[in-house]
Parts: C-alpha cells; structure tokens; sequence
C-alpha cells in the first residue's frame, strides 16, 4: 500500500531543494516540472497500453508484430515514440554530444534539455489537443539538474495508473507552485476541497460542462472523477468545454487534462476573454457550469459586454467613462445564461456580491425571482493562498423539485473547516460528506444520507453511538499520549527514537478515527437519522418571500442567525476572580525576576 502523502512530501522536497540550488525562479521552474510529471505519467500509461496490445498481438516467425500508433488510437491511448519514452531520457549517457543524437528536424542535439524538448515535440506530433502545450524551455536547465529531476520522478510508484498516482502528484505540485506564483500570476488553482463541494452539489453525469474561467482545470478534473466513480467514462458521458484568457493557464490545464486522462476544448488568449465573448457560442447550451472566476474586476468596457450577450437580468452599474465598475454580477449573469432548460451552475464568488445594492441589487431580485437559485454558502476566509478575502459558493438549479422551488437553503460554513496550517483553512473529505449530506435532506434525498451513515458505522466498525464512539476514542487518545510520556521519559538515557516513533504513529492512527468518529457526531446530533432541520448558526431553509423581506440578500449569516453558546458549567465570577489571582501572581513574579535582574546589572557594573 503506498502512502500517497509521503510519496507527495519526498517528490516536492527533492524536486523544490534542485529549484533552490539554481538559478531558476518559481514561475521558470514550475511548467517544465509539471512537464516532466506529464512525460512520466504517458510513459507509464503507455507501457500499461502497450502490455494490453500486446496479449493477442499475431506473431510471424516466432516474432510478435511491433506495435503501431493505430494500435493507440484505437484504445484512445497516446503514441508515444521511442525518443519520447521516459525510460529512454534516463538511459542516455551524461555526456549528450557524444551520443550523436538529432531532433525530429534532423539538427544536432547536445545537451539533454535538447533531448527532452524534442521529446515533448513528438509527442505533440501524436495529439491534436497537446500542440502548442507542452513545455519546451529545457534548455533553461542544466544537464545536472534536468537528469536529477527525471531521476526524482522515475518512481515505481507513480506506474500504478489505475490509482491515478500521478495525477494526484501532478495535482499536488500544482498546489504547491500556486503558493509561491499565485502572487505573480494571480490564482489560477482553486483549492480541490472547494471545487469537490461544487462537484458534489452540481452532480455531473452526462452533457455538456462549461468552465469559463477554467485556469487549470480543477473543476473538469474533479467533475471527471465523480462520472468515473459512478461507474461511466467522464470522456463518453462528458463534453468538456473552457474560456482561459491567460494562455499560461490554458496551457496547465490541458497538460491536467491529459495526465487524467480527459480530452476537452480549450481556447485561450484574447478571444477567450469571457467578458467579451461566447467562444464556444454555448449561451443556453449547457448542462453545468462551474467556474472560480477573478473577484470584483473593474475597468470591464460596457458596450463590448452588451454586445456580447449573456445578459438575461440587464447590465450592472456603469461608470462616466463606459465601464462597469464590478463584475461580479456579469459573471453571475453569464454563468445563468449558459444553462439550458435543465442546467446545473455552481460557481465561487466574493462574499459582497451575496448582498451588493444598486444594479446589482435588481439584478438579484430578478435572478431570485426565478426560483432557480438553489443553494448559498458562506466559507471562512483561508481557502485560497492568494485571496485572505472571504467568499461564497452559489448554486443554479433549473431542474428543482417541486417542493423546493421557491426555495432556498442557506448554509454559513464560515466556522466549520480544518486548519491546514496558519494561513491555510480546507475541508476534509468527511467536510465535504456532511456538507453535501444538509444539502441531500434538503432535496429530500434521504437514501444518500443513510449511506453516508452506514458509511461513518462501517469506517469506525462499531454499531454504538457516535456520541459513546467520541467519549471512549478520546479516553484511548489521552491514555496513549500519558503512556508514551512517561515510556520516553523512562528511556532518556537511552533516547531510543523509534520508541517515540512507534507511539507518535499509534496516536496519529487512533487520532484519525477520533476525527472521523467526531464527524460523524456532528452530523447526527443535527439530524439524527436524516430529518432535516434548520440548525441556528449553520443552516435554514428559506422562501422566496423571506429572502423579499430580507431586501432579497444572499447572505447565509442573514438567515441562520448565530449558534447557541452552550453553557460550560464555569461560575463566571468565580473563575474572573481566579484569573485576577493569577495575574497578580504572575505580576509579583515579574516584579522579582526585574529586581533580580537589575541587581546582576549592578553588580557586573552595567
């Protein structure tokens, strides 16, 4: 069983500590990294195609046939030549010009960046959707660095395809680079725990998907595991369509595409800027759209937006000098307007717009008035590495079930997260399960939650309460931690660290049932065995006539109102006069260390 985690954590530290012993800055090293991680996850794929082809391949004197490029294509599999394969890269010697070695236009090669550009050209040679894409600044490197990387990524690890090892590598160095350019280039990565909430929410599973500010591909990424998972095949069920006006970022995404196996349509540069234009001419046309567009772009030109469409409610406010100084209400619109009569939106956005006045204000009343709005979101301000601002997830529905069509259900998960560290907040994937489980009661999908929790019982393997769960897991965590301090504290002299180690791993595997089990006791002292309720501080369901009297504001927090404070038994003027002791004792303790210390000064003559 491999730990994908630690794979991730040794992968970065070595590729990162190249990065810094040279002269390279993150935005330099980042594509042709994640190149390289696309180059191992083809070879990988193709070896893995290669064996299928090769178990009935005909045999003529003993000899199996070659296999061909059309033996690929037939398996929708990419080509890969010999002069592209990963394990050719690795066997060449370290001295490039002595290899005598050309390029598929028949110049000299010598030096191995050389070699792998023209690695990446041959394989854009066998895909139409890969021309132009793939990184070719090797030269940038030196041959010592560029031969330590492939050693980093030849990993036997990364050949499980099934498990999608590489596409979890790839993902996570994309994370990873997005912290140190985000402030270069702006976010082009949402956070996967926030695009798996959309995902889940919007249930993809055949049609037409639409990201017009597709940046990487995270939501088509995501969107094709969930198809996947459910049993179909994302390329067959899912038509795959993106608008990316930075063509950097158009570039990562087909590269995602590819390293999950996706094909989709992709256009970047100024004709996919989304404000401007339909590039695919998909207004009314899609089954779901989700998008993380930029917050609260200004300087947006007025007539060039009118001219395109999409419009359904009217035109924000504008400006004296044409423009429209918010946009976050034309991506709202936009995003409605691409929907047909059954479409799906689920998309990130600022907090503000939730209740911004002027235009914006009758824009949301009219886009309300529908009763295609379905679900509202409020998130804590650390999800994004770039963005401190928080935001919102709204939710399109045109295919709502009649006992819900005028209505809307507010969730406020502004509290409800974990810490990934100081400046880094994400849901965990039992989150996201019960976050998506209110949104089920609400649709009255009670079968889902009961999997869910017949999930949460067959995961922590008891059949008593959560609540009992919680109590004797805690008593375990604690008892451990007791044991291992006073074993360690036995053995100093010896300070054997695998005594620590063994503890330290026994810990965080009960600790990680604890958390699980907690989980699940949130969940279930809400709604027991799947009753919805509005829960005060997290959720409500409201109706159209509520959200009226609200002044026709999304915010969640407007509705759900704070969550009780639960009583802890503590005498408050008991406990202030404790704190008052303490404090005085901790100021007599101040006052002697600061006599102390004055008197050595004298003392040494200062």
């Amino acid at each position: 069983m491999i730990n994908i985690r630690k794979l991730e954590s040794e992968l970065w530290e070595s590729a990162d500590l190249l990065r810094s012993g040279s002269k390279l800055t993150s935005n330099q090293y980042c594509m042709p990294v994640l190149g390289l991680i696309f180059l191992r996850y083809a070879y990988s794929r193709y070896k893995m195609v290669e064996a299928e082809i090769l178990k009935g391949r005909p045999s003529r004197g003993g000899r199996v046939m070659p296999v061909e490029a059309s033996d690929f294509a037939a398996k929708s599999a990419l080509y890969l030549p010999k002069e592209a394969q990963y394990d050719y890269l690795l066997k060449l010697p370290e001295d490039i010009s002595s290899a005598s070695l050309v390029n598929k236009d028949g110049h000299s090669m010598n030096s191995l960046g050389e070699v792998v550009n023209n690695a990446m050209q041959l394989i854009e040679d066998q895909s139409e959707q890969l021309i132009g894409v793939l990184p070719k600044s090797y030269t940038d490197f030196s041959d010592e660095i560029l031969s330590a990387l492939l050693r980093i990524f030849n990993n036997s690890a990364l050949d499980e395809i099934d498990g999608d090892i590489i596409g979890r590598i790839y993902e996570y160095f994309l994370n990873k680079f997005a912290k140190n350019i985000a402030s270069d280039d702006g976010v082009f990565f949402t956070p996967k725990s926030l695009v798996k909430m959309i995902v889940n929410i919007i249930e993809p599973k055949s049609g037409v998907l639409l990201d017009p500010a597709c940046g990487s591909g995270g939501m088509f990424i995501q969107s094709g595991d969930f198809v996947n998972a459910a049993g179909m095949n994302a390329n067959r069920t899912m038509t795959f369509y993106g608008q990316e006006k930075v063509e950097y970022n158009a570039q990562l995404c087909l590269m995602n595409m590819a390293v999950h196996g996706l094909t989709g349509v992709i256009k970047s540069g100024d004709e996919a800027n989304s404000f401007y234009h339909d590039a695919h001419n998909l207004d009314g046309c899609c089954d779901y759209v989700m998008a993380n567009p930029p917050f609260n772009v200004d300087k947006v030109k007025a007539e060039a937006c009118e001219s395109a469409k999409r419009l359904p409610f009217g035109m924000p406010g504008i400006n004296k000098n044409k423009e429209v100084g918010n946009a976050n209400y034309l991506w709202i619109s936009y995003f409605y307007s691409y929907l047909n009569k059954k479409g799906r939106a689920g998309f990130v956005m600022a907090s503000s717009a939730t209740d911004s006045q002027g235009k914006d204000k009758l824009i949301r009343e009219k886009l309300v008035k529908t009763g295609h709005v379905d679900v509202m979101i409020n998130i804590s301000n650390k999800f994004f590495y770039a963005k401190p601002l928080p935001c919102s997830l709204w939710f399109f529905d045109k295919r709502k079930a009649e006992p819900i069509k005028d209505k809307v259900l507010f969730i406020d998960a502004r509290n409800y997260y974990t810490v990934v560290d100081r400046a880094l907040n994400e849901w965990t994937d039992w989150q996201l399960k019960n976050m998506n489980a209110i949104v089920w009661l609400y649709r009255g999908e009670v079968d889902k939650y009961s999997n869910l929790l017949n999930e949460y019982r067959s995961t922590l393997g008891s059949d008593k309460s959560f609540a009992e769960q919680v109590q004797e897991l805690s008593g375990k965590v604690k008892a451990l931690r007791s044991e291992k301090d006073k074993v360690v504290d036995s053995d100093k002299k010896h300070k054997d660290k695998k005594i620590e180690e063994t503890y330290d791993t026994k810990i965080a595997e009960l600790t990680e049932i604890l958390t699980i089990a907690k989980e699940a006791n949130w969940l279930y002292e809400k709604f027991g065995e799947g009753v919805y309720t509005d829960v005060p501080g997290l959720c409500k369901i409201a109706s159209l006539s509520e959200i009226e009297e609200k002044g026709w504001s999304l915010t969640p927090g407007a509705y759900v109102g704070v969550a009780p404070v639960k009583d802890d038994g503590v005498d408050f003027e008991e406990r202030m006069a404790e704190i008052h002791r303490e404090l005085l004792s901790l100021q007599a303790e101040s006052n002697d260390l600061m006599d102390t210390i004055s008197q050595n000064m004298k003392e040494m003559g200062l």
